[in-house]
């Protein structure tokens, strides 16, 4: 007969995290960039009772255990103490993303059934379209003080977060419940049909945010100023708000100035050592720094996720600034980070260009979470870092099922990602492709990131993007999308023969188009699909 074990069963709940580091690192700074520009600085212990006060006002509004609140913010203190306040109450955060158009808004809003929504003074004018379809919502919260939170025209109950806050006391008890009870609710971009809420419990959160903190991840510690540039809408921005105040981490949040400039001078200005976000952002930053000629003085490595970074890239950030670039992969139904790749020191001994392709890729499964590649058929692959099939994924936080849906989303215990991937003897795996994105072209694969990254490592191009594009012998056949730098000529002709020494010869683009911008999606990845449609009868 199994042994119980015979220690204290005590629940993993998001209002212990701010509550340990009020206790523990109470005097570490948080820094937030205010949505109308100003710095606003307090610490951990001020941090609590804030969450504190904002879970009294909520709890005054009506809010029962189980309500959800929803939220069009970006990355600043008051979205962060509404992070503990709402799920620490029992009720279920939803981070909504303003980059969602808005009848997509509306529909997660009435999804999710907010009765609250706290927004930024930026969204404004995005509250006043959609706030009469959504009946459900009573309360509309701005997060600021009085004086910068603007009237909005037709939208009742609209009021200041600090008035909200300032009458109520700073102490609350913090409800004590089961952890796999729902703290918050994030939607999938919905690039095709409605977009699916996942609803992540609290053991999930907590177990994600100890696994980032770990030294070959994110690497959190007290001695450690982490800014995530990655939005607090978008998977909980990467957990990292849950890690930071849980290891006493010095906390920046960067509010809406995502440019270059604004980015530089805060990471200069507040000495960060680590930042995170997704490669359209870091290409920005870089271009901003090399054009003005500038540095990275306490930065030491960026975490990069969201979609894959070029191998280029990489390589200008270690060779040119020395910050080393961690790549991960997740994804919505992912809670955050489910695999991570750090050099090994054997990596460590391979020449700079190899380490860069090591990085490019997804890395290793974090502890609590399996992977595998399948084919067609739903067989297991083998880990050869040849066989390439659709990624399955399985651990302590990933998703079961859709919030509201009737069915889990699983295939056998699994859930099917949607990324064509290798997985390597060792374990690292390697997004190829998502299925929707692998070109066929006469019977054989070709993958489309792998294209676009070898595209980007000519010193002339910006963006990137390749689709399949329907070919009336080869059934598809790759076109390449660009975006020169300014002030970089770079020709059709000069391209292919740029990619012919680069990958196989029936990969090379049938054709190239120049542009000056490409779509990119909320959550900062390039959207293919009205591509598709805009040149999808060239080859014709």
């Amino acid at each position: 007969m199994l042994q119980p074990g015979l220690m204290m069963d005590r629940p993993l709940l998001i209002s212990d995290i701010i509550e340990h580091a009020a206790a523990q690192y109470g005097d570490v700074d948080v820094v937030s960039r205010e949505t109308h520009g100003p710095l606003f600085r307090y610490n951990y212990a001020r941090c609590a009772r804030r969450a504190r006060q904002l879970a009294n006002a909520l709890a005054g509004l009506g809010l029962k255990p189980g309500s959800a609140v929803g939220s069009i913010a970006w990355n600043n203190h008051r979205h962060l103490e509404a992070y503990f306040a709402v799920s620490g109450s029992g009720m279920v955060m939803h981070t909504c993303n303003p980059r969602l158009a808005p009848p997509q808004l509306i529909y997660v809003i009435n999804h999710a059934e907010d009765e609250v929504v706290l927004f930024d003074a930026t969204f404004a004018p995005l509250v006043k379209g959609i706030a009469e379809h959504c009946p459900r919502v009573r309360h509309w919260v701005c997060l600021a003080d009085a004086e910068n939170t603007p009237a909005i025209e037709g939208v009742a109950n609209v009021v200041a977060y600090e008035d909200l806050i300032a009458p109520q006391p700073d102490s609350f008890d913090w409800p004590v419940f089961d952890e796999r009870t729902g703290a918050a609710l994030c939607y999938t971009s919905g690039t095709t049909g409605h977009p699916k809420g996942v609803l992540y419990s609290h053991r999930a959160i907590v177990l994600n945010a100890m696994a980032g903190t770990v030294p070959h991840v994110i690497g959190l510690s007290p001695s450690e100023t982490v800014l995530p540039v990655v939005p607090m809408f978008h998977i909980n921005a990467w957990c990292i708000p849950y890690a930071a105040p849980m290891v006493g981490a010095r906390l920046v949040l960067p509010g809406p100035r995502l440019d270059g400039a604004g980015l530089h001078g805060l990471l200069e200005s507040e000495k960060v050592t680590v930042s995170a976000g997704v490669p359209t952002i870091w290409l920005g930053l870089m271009q901003y720094v090399e054009q003005n000629g500038l540095r990275f003085t306490t930065m030491r490595r960026t975490i990069v996720g969201g979609t894959a970074m070029p191998a280029a890239l990489i390589a200008r950030f270690a060779e040119g600034y020395d910050v080393e670039v961690r790549h991960g992969w997740g994804m919505t139904e992912t809670t955050a980070v489910a695999t991570f790749g750090a050099l090994t020191p054997a990596d460590r001994e391979k020449p700079a260009a190899e380490q860069h392709a090591v990085v490019a890729r997804q890395g290793k499964s974090l502890y609590g979470v399996d992977i595998k590649v399948v084919d067609e058929q739903g067989n297991t692959l083998p880990r050869d870092g040849v066989s390439q099939g659709e990624l399955m994924v399985r651990g302590h936080w990933i998703v079961d099922r859709y919030y509201k849906a009737e069915s889990s989303a699983l295939r056998d215990g699994w859930f099917p990602t949607g990324d064509i991937a290798t997985i390597e003897p060792g374990g690292r795996m390697q997004i190829r492709d998502r299925t929707k994105d692998v070109i066929k072209s006469g019977g054989e694969w070709i993958s489309s990131i792998d294209l676009e990254n070898a595209a980007l490592g000519h010193p002339a191009v910006a963006m990137a993007a390749v689709v399949g594009i329907k070919h009336p012998k080869w059934d598809e056949r790759p076109l390449l999308i660009l975006v020169r730098k300014p002030g970089q000529a770079l020709e059709k002709d000069q391209i292919l023969a740029f990619l012919s020494e680069r990958v196989a010869k029936w990969w090379v683009p049938d054709d190239v188009v120049f542009v000056d911008s490409l779509p990119v999606g909320g959550t900062g990845k390039v959207q293919k699909t009205p591509l598709r449609e805009q040149y999808g009868n060239l080859f014709r």
